[in-house]
């Protein structure tokens, strides 16, 4: 269908944008030595995409870390590389990251990385003298640091040890302890607890530095009146430990905060800034610290309930923190923000500020704010997603403005002062490919150069641009193009990716005529956007490419990026129109013609996973089966931060609470078929969430499957992660059938079915036989008509059971073909072979042509009369509803050849190993 933007009405709301990932093999042409992507292939660094590390130090200047860990400083200008710091520095400490002072002469070295949470972690760090190559021994820093902060210029550093900081102002004195009271679950200064990390500064510090480093802020959490989560730790020692952690669920109390300001002079007084009495008065969260100059801050405080935020600047009148001025915003419709507050860039008086919010008609818009009064600089049925930098003269940013298609990205630039305030598009027509349409950058210092990032929905490409310049001299200059994944790829026959909306009679590709298994992948969670012209290499893809699945995901009400109307619909109602969403939109599918109504499934992870089991709950009929990893079963067990943006308190909105449970609706998953998958270590979403889902489910003599993963957190890292997804692919397997799978069996005779690939000759027993018959070999088991895969037991071998497959490249048959005289006339089968490729190995475990050297020499004449004689012209193929094959060859070979076959085994034509 294209971008073009078609709007589907559902429950008076415009309905979004719709992606569908086709298997290939139907609309793209293959020379036959394409074959699929595996989920061996998702999990193989070999098919990674690649980024380009850049870290602007000037105007014009970057460092790089290169693939063999060296470290180069480039000039953008000139395009000249030299070595900053070589691999063996690194090597020394064992060092795989950097941090470089504002001065450029110290590097921090950080080794010993230890995972926290989601953005926190631990290290261990070094300093590096760089002028005089060595390192600085009259620094040394504990072996465990929470966080390190380099001050913007000079070399003066701060770092957080058991939650107290530090601050070290000279290279050949101690540091100077800023806290005292610093105390683990308790008191935390400069490092933030789980829920303002995971929710409000997704970062592992709450440290920063003014514009010289005179000042340094930073933030003390306060924890002592925090309910602890408390799970177990599993570990290998006799008995469990237990983890506890500061959790405010929904409805219970927050975390207290306090914000600071450290003169470096005379760190031993902090002084604190205390939040605008309207915010005081009750329970608030601040969201972001802002610095101005080296004597004015910015600050944004945030109401429990969301839906209101002062930003007040103060002013230091050389002993204290004062006033200055502030601007409030409030949300009458929902919250503020997509999930927060906006960043805040403050324009060259140093008063007035650039900000996104939303304007009169619920778009999100950059905002000049002066005087308390927020004045619209963009307008328009679209949204800026983020600023990317603020100028004396233009501000450039990242919006969906291009045709209208809110899952494009694009760079605009709009000059400050302009009337009106045209903007201009640097990044949509930059290519002609259509390669890259989901774009961003970063940008030196004073914006003289940027990165150009493309993310899809193409390969992905980085490239580095001129800023000075404009037309042809704009030409950007390749840092990475990801030529090799293009080359790896080119071997993978890929999925299609079709994007649209739902108010269409078809995609074009389809064939009607036959009908494909469904599989929605969802999200659902408010602000969010699944899709996208990002590209990606996932567990959709595999499914896609290597068992024919159509993998579609839909974002409806209570997305992102288009309008308050669509993503505040679910304001206070979790778990209702985005549930609904989906459900229609499998209905559209439907009404397309080309879904097999008896082969629907939903998954999705997290708030995924609550939708989806919502969905299967609903009692629609729709669905065969469903996977939730990690989802919330019920939303008093979740972060109050989170939930009550989106449902405040339990108290003042509990029919939404309690009619938003999955416990509540256990009941109905008796007509499907449930997976329930979750990590007992989960810090976000807590295992209690599974445990209660599945404790009614039990109540409810619910039939359902489960997979716990011991010490694993939400993301399933590790082994966990590889195991959980071959896992939910068997699952797929039993529940959607027909679909062709790889299953341990066929994984156990890999190696005995590559043999077979070593030996062009057949055995001699076979030979003879041959010559007996006077008949001609076949000469190609590439058979025209159908895509065959065949996996049946073949015979027993001194115990060991050999599996025989047969894939070829095959196109399929309408659906209402004569399979009989399709597949059964010989010299539609036979006539138009040609000498057989070598055989394949498919990291699926499948192979192409591993019994072609067998069957050449048992010749197709004496095969095709065999068929004639068992009678099996409608059995012996059974065609499945993604559009491939099974053919029962082995019990040709029971019936026929297995004693021969076996013979060959033996003769050592096929190793055992």
């Amino acid at each position: 269908m294209g971008c073009n933007k078609v709007i589907w009405i559902l429950a008076g709301v415009a309905v979004t944008v719709t992606m569908i990932t086709i298997l290939a093999v139907f609309y793209s042409k293959s020379d036959g030595t394409q074959r699929p992507f595996t989920l061996g292939d998702y999990f193989n660094d070999t098919f990674r995409k690649k980024s380009y590390n850049l870290y602007w130090i000037s105007d014009k200047e970057y460092l790089h870390k290169t693939t063999d860990r060296n470290l180069y400083l480039h000039n953008a200008e000139t395009m000249k590389e030299t070595l900053f710091l070589s691999n063996t520095t690194f090597d020394k400490v064992g060092a795989t990251g950097y941090l470089l002072s504002g001065d450029h002469k110290y590097i921090a070295l950080e080794s010993n990385y230890s995972k926290n949470w989601r953005h926190s972690y631990t290290a261990s760090y070094s300093i590096y003298d760089k002028e005089n190559s060595t390192f600085v021994t009259t620094v040394s820093l504990p072996p465990e640091v929470q966080y390190f902060f380099w001050a913007p210029t000079g070399n003066q550093f701060a770092y957080v040890s058991n939650y107290n900081l530090f601050l070290n102002s000279d290279m050949n004195a101690k540091a100077v302890q800023v806290t005292q009271n610093g105390k683990k679950n308790e008191i935390l200064n400069g490092v933030p607890d789980w829920v303002y990390e995971e929710e409000i500064f997704a970062s592992n510090g709450a440290i920063w530095w003014s514009s010289t480093g005179k000042f340094l802020a930073y933030v003390e959490f306060n924890d002592t009146e925090v309910q602890k989560i408390e799970y177990s730790w599993y570990g290998s020692d006799q008995y469990p430990e237990t983890v506890a952690v500061p959790y405010p669920k929904a409805g219970s109390n927050l975390t207290k905060v306090k914000l600071f300001v450290v003169d470096t002079s005379n760190p031993s007084s902090p002084m604190q800034v205390a939040p605008p009495t309207s915010i005081a008065s009750s329970d608030h969260m601040l969201c972001s610290v802002t610095w101005v100059t080296d004597e004015r801050v910015a600050v944004q405080w945030l109401t429990r309930k969301q839906n209101h935020v002062v930003v007040q600047i103060y002013d230091f009148d050389g002993s204290s923190w004062r006033e200055k001025q502030k601007f409030e915003q409030t949300s009458k419709t929902g919250w503020i923000g997509r999930y927060g507050p906006l960043p805040l860039f403050f324009a060259e008086d140093k008063i007035s500020f650039y900000k996104v919010m939303s304007d009169d008609k619920g778009y999100k818009h950059i905002h000049l704010v002066k005087d308390g009064k927020a004045t619209a600089i963009t307008s328009g049925k679209w949204e800026v997603i983020y600023i990317c930098k603020l100028t004396k003269d233009a501000i450039y940013f990242v919006s969906n403005q291009h045709q209208g298609v809110p899952v494009m990205r694009n760079l605009y630039k709009v000059l400050i002062g302009s009337s009106p305030s045209d903007t201009q598009c640097l990044t949509c027509d930059l290519d002609e490919d259509r390669r890259c349409q989901y774009n961003s950058a970063y940008f030196s210092s004073d914006a003289s150069f940027y990165r150009m990032d493309c993310y899809g929905p193409g390969l992905p490409l980085y490239t580095l641009v001129d800023n000075r310049v404009s037309g042809a001299a704009r030409e950007p200059s390749t840092l990475e193009d990801n030529t090799d994944l293009k080359n790896l790829l080119s071997g993978i026959h890929m999925p299609t990716m079709k994007y649209g909306t739902l108010k269409v009679s078809g995609f074009e590709s389809f064939k009607k005529s036959k009908k494909y298994p469904l599989l929605i992948d969802v999200y659902g969670g408010p602000s969010s956007q699944s899709v996208s012209y990002n590209f990606k290499l996932n567990w959709g893809t595999y499914l896609s490419s290597s068992h024919g699945i159509i993998v579609a995901s839909f974002d409806g009400r209570g997305s992102g990026y288009q309008g308050d109307e669509i993503l505040h619909t679910i304001y206070r109602r979790l778990g209702t129109y985005e549930v609904e969403d989906q459900i229609a939109a499998v209905r559209k599918f439907i009404d397309m013609g080309f879904i097999d109504t008896k082969r629907i499934a939903i998954w999705g992870w997290s708030y995924g996973g609550y939708v989806a089991s919502l969905a299967l709950s609903a009692g629609t009929g729709l669905f065969k089966c469903g996977i939730a990893v990690a989802p919330v079963a019920n939303w008093q067990y979740y972060d109050a931060v989170y939930t009550e943006r989106y449902m405040g308190k339990p108290v003042e909105n509990s029919d939404s609470y309690k009619n938003s449970t999955v416990t509540s609706r256990a009941k109905n998953f008796t007509k499907v078929d449930f997976l329930l998958v979750h990590g007992t270590a989960d810090d976000n979403v807590h295992f209690q969430q599974s445990a209660q889902i599945s404790k009614a489910l039990v109540d409810e003599q619910v039939d359902f499957e489960a997979m716990w993963y011991t010490d694993r957190d939400h993301s399933l890292s590790g082994s966990a992660r590889y195991h959980a997804f071959n896992h939910m692919s068997h699952f797929l397997q039993k529940c959607l059938g027909g679909v062709t799978w790889e299953s341990p069996l066929q994984r156990c005779y890999i190696r005995l079915s590559r043999s077979l690939r070593d030996h062009e000759t057949a055995p001699e027993a076979i030979e003879k036989r041959k010559s007996a018959n006077q008949q001609t070999p076949v000469s190609n088991t590439r058979l025209k008509g159908a895509q065959a895969q065949t996996m049946k037991t073949a015979q027993s071998l001194a115990g060991l059971l050999l599996l025989i497959i047969i894939q070829s490249s095959w196109q399929v048959p309408d659906q209402d073909a004569d399979r009989s005289s399709v597949l059964l006339n010989e010299n539609s089968m036979f006539s138009d072979l040609s000498e057989p490729p070598n055989m394949k190995r498919h990291s699926e475990g499948t192979f192409s042509n591993d019994y072609s050297k067998y069957l050449e020499t048992r010749r197709a004449q004496d095969f095709v009369q065999w068929l004639k004689n068992s009678k099996r012209n409608g059995s012996l193929f059974r065609r499945h509803a993604d559009g491939t094959y099974t053919s029962d060859v082995s019990s040709y070979l029971q019936d026929q050849a297995a004693k021969e076959f076996v013979s060959w085994l033996k003769a050592g034509r096929g190793r055992r190993d």
